[in-house]
């Protein structure tokens, strides 16, 4: 008798160890890596995906911050699963040449976006054909870029050469952060300065800006925000590729997170005050 009730709890102690292992097996499966740039402008949207993930659909989420081009290598070789990041079809032309054949593009998550050389209002040149002497002096023949291998600092090589700007002119690489904050400080003191932009950005918002007229379109014409993912996705997590597949939002939504984060607010906290203010549009991706 105590022989068989020892068969008995050790069979119900391997079925507990079981489900266990099979919970959390189902568990881990449920998990995601998204690349992103650290513009404001994919931080706000990448941790509002993020927190569609966690909070609605009981994903974990790993953040993969870098560069463009490690980034767009990430989705191409695997080692991540999405982006909500691409900027095309100027920005990151090059990467989608590159790359070619090796990602799904499941099209557009936001519209109307656009790249080229920004300026305080206050500056009187309208135009890139206005970088003369006077102007370049001014801002010590200065263009203040963003971090090195950025569609956007690609773009801007191009300008210097098509402008024939090339020989007086540098564009200082730099970072998002940095640049702004160079920006800010000139403007409060209404100096001269001369930086790569793009929009949506919250600059815009707290500050008169103007873009310089690309009379060549080497910048091209507006843009869209493109999510990209991984050859395979939809096959390993059809849950997760359905949403990404879903996502879009506007400019006006992005630029109300942007806004919280650079007033003090953490990503995670901006992204979860804008997905608990607007249910029935994520309710709509999650259909």
């Amino acid at each position: 008798m105590k022989h068989n009730k020892m068969k008995v709890i050790t069979a119900a102690i391997l079925m507990i160890v079981l489900l266990a292992g099979c919970s959390s097996a189902g568990a881990s499966h449920k998990k995601v890596t998204l690349a992103y740039v650290a513009w404001d402008s994919e931080i706000a949207s990448t941790y509002v995906v993020k927190e569609v993930f966690e909070q609605k659909l009981g994903f974990e989420v790993e953040l993969m911050q870098v560069d463009a081009g490690p980034m767009w290598a990430g989705i191409s070789d695997g080692s991540a699963d999405a982006m909500v990041a691409a900027w095309l079809p100027t920005t990151h032309a090059s990467y989608v040449s590159k790359y070619n054949g090796q990602y799904e593009d499941l099209g557009p998550n936001l519209d109307g976006t656009k790249i080229g050389l920004v300026v305080p209002q206050y500056m009187e040149i309208n135009s890139i054909e206005d970088l003369n002497d006077t102007v370049g002096a001014s801002v010590d023949y200065t263009i203040i870029g963003i971090e090195p291998g950025a569609g956007l600092m690609m773009s801007t090589e191009k300008v210097l050469d098509e402008y024939g700007l090339r020989d007086k002119w540098t564009l200082l690489e730099s970072s998002s952060a940095a640049m702004t904050g160079q920006l800010e400080k000139a403007y409060a003191n209404k100096e001269p300065i001369i930086v790569t932009g793009w929009t949506p950005h919250w600059k815009f918002a707290k500050m008169d800006l103007k873009y310089l007229e690309d009379t060549k379109n080497v910048y091209g014409g507006d843009e869209q925000i493109h999510t990209i993912a991984r050859k395979g996705l939809k096959e390993d997590q059809p849950e997760a590729f359905a949403f990404l597949d879903q996502f879009n939002w506007t400019p006006e939504d992005m630029e109300n997170v942007m806004i919280q984060i650079q007033e003090g607010q953490t990503p995670e906290a901006a992204a979860k005050a804008w997905v608990e203010q607007n249910a029935e549009k994520v309710d709509v991706w999650l259909k």
